[in-house]
């Protein structure tokens, strides 16, 4: 996972709102374009994390023998010092990584061309 990921800063940093209007012409819509890949990427953290957590797993565990683990320990921790999905997905959107759209918008652009067509055809 780590191998893939590009390093992304992980202290806040002030940001300027204009770039996060650029793509979407609306700060609220981009604001629900970040959360919506900040969830997707958390959760397939998640995904990943437990199907690691799951190799360490036995079929003997009980809850008498339950030990710590080191290596389970040291992989939680590397987790825990990632950056947070939220800057990561920042960091896509300013990049031009994030591909997304809007069906209300686009109804809306193909109605605008319908009533422009039907005007065409009764001009002619």
């Amino acid at each position: 996972m780590e191998e893939k990921k590009k390093k992304v800063n992980n202290t806040t940093i002030t940001r300027n709102t204009a770039e996060f209007n650029k793509m979407t012409g609306n700060i609220y819509e981009t604001v629900a374009v970040l959360a919506k890949r900040a969830n997707q990427i958390a959760m397939e953290e998640k995904r990943e994390l437990h199907n690691k957590i799951d190799e360490f797993k036995s079929s003997s565990d009980a809850i008498d023998e339950m030990y710590e683990n080191r290596e389970q320990v040291d992989l939680v921790r590397r987790y825990e010092q990632q950056p947070k999905p939220t800057l990561e997905a920042t960091e896509e959107y300013l990049e031009g990584k994030i591909y997304y759209r809007n069906p209300a918008k686009e109804d809306q652009q193909k109605q605008k061309l319908e009533a422009l067509e039907e005007e065409v055809i009764k001009e002619m």
